[in-house]
């Protein structure tokens, strides 16, 4: 898959895409070993806006060459997950909150970006407040490799949803997992939080009182029977509202629960599942990076990776400390873009 760069001329839907794509930012990522820097440099300092689009939020950041000027938040822009109306004003209201004045760049980071189609209805969104901007838009595992400031190694995102991406030293990219949560979507929040409700069901069934998970499942719910938990889940609830129970697992963990036990140790087989997957496909031993709040806010989780990882060969393990949105200056500075329009 080849996403290009799209230049927004004096409407958002005339604009036309420029020839630069994954390859391209894979080559460029992978020329940083070699001291070269494939993009010309610019006369004045340049403006980015770096978008790192979740299932739950959308994270900017604005730059003025290598300062951060701007920093918003709204709801999620991933129209996986809310309807392109809402996914419109999210983004309207990032940007609102970044500031005016002439965007030179816009790095852009979103699940669910699998075919260029999805890359231009996102483009489309955004070229609206970037009017004659460069427009990148990447899956957000993309951003967590550049955020841990790896130009080579593979990412991982475990948040509301999961994926795995790499690229290894001659520009070849792989990815795993990723597929949205009807077909995958293994050791991100919505999975723990869904896995919570089927171990706490399952104990209803064989007629057994709930345990410390499952009484923590029902009390955040507000619920008295387990067999309630079924409407409420095929509901109005969403991915969001099941992902933000995760952290009762880690809870119920910590109190000794032994089927949240069980449950973390399939999480990190999933991850394992998946980086062994991309390591064999790229030849790839390390860096893994790992963001996501599944990935950066749990240590036991962390050390369970960590321990697993390292007996699967793969090193160099890091936990994100900055936010992904950090990524995009990296992408920008080890992309080839154009220096002018052309």
């Amino acid at each position: 898959m080849k996403y290009g760069i799209h230049r927004a001329e004096s409407s958002p839907d005339d604009g036309r895409v420029i020839s630069v794509g994954q390859d391209n930012i894979g080559d460029a990522l992978a020329s940083r070993r070699t001291g070269t820097f494939m993009s010309k440099p610019r006369q004045t300092p340049l403006s980015l806006v770096g978008l790192d689009i979740g299932g739950t939020k959308t994270h900017g950041l604005r730059w003025n060459g290598s300062e951060v000027c701007a920093e918003a938040r709204s709801g999620s822009a991933n129209v996986q997950n809310v309807s392109v109306e809402t996914a419109g004003r999210n983004i309207a209201e990032v940007f609102a909150a970044l500031g005016s004045g002439p965007i030179d760049r816009v790095v852009a980071g979103s699940g669910g970006i699998d075919t260029e189609t999805d890359a231009e209805s996102l483009r489309a969104l955004i070229a609206v407040h970037a009017p004659g901007a460069e427009i990148l838009v990447v899956h957000d595992t993309r951003l967590i490799l550049a955020a841990g400031r790896a130009a080579t190694g593979m990412a991982v995102i475990l948040g509301t949803g999961s994926a795995a991406w790499g690229i290894n030293g001659s520009g070849r990219e792989g990815r795993a997992g990723g597929w949205g949560y009807l077909l995958g979507d293994e050791a991100s929040g919505y999975w723990l939080g869904r896995e919570a409700v089927r171990a706490t069901l399952r104990e209803f069934n064989r007629g057994q009182a709930p345990g410390e998970l499952g009484r923590r499942v029902l009390a955040a719910n507000k619920v008295e029977s387990p067999d309630e938990l079924i409407a409420l889940f095929h509901g109005d609830t969403d991915r969001r509202y099941w992902a933000q129970q995760s952290p009762l697992v880690f809870e119920a963990l910590a109190a000794g629960d032994p089927g949240s036990a069980l449950i973390v140790a399939e999480a990190v087989e999933h991850v394992c599942g998946m980086l062994g997957d991309l390591a064999a496909l790229l030849g790839l031993d390390g860096p893994v990076i790992i963001g996501g709040g599944v990935g950066t806010h749990q240590p036991v989780f962390q050390d369970g990776l960590r321990a697993a990882l390292d007996a699967m060969g793969l090193g160099d393990i890091r936990f994100l400390e900055v936010d992904p949105v950090h990524g995009a200056r990296f992408i920008s500075d080890h992309t080839a873009l154009p220096a002018t329009a052309p």
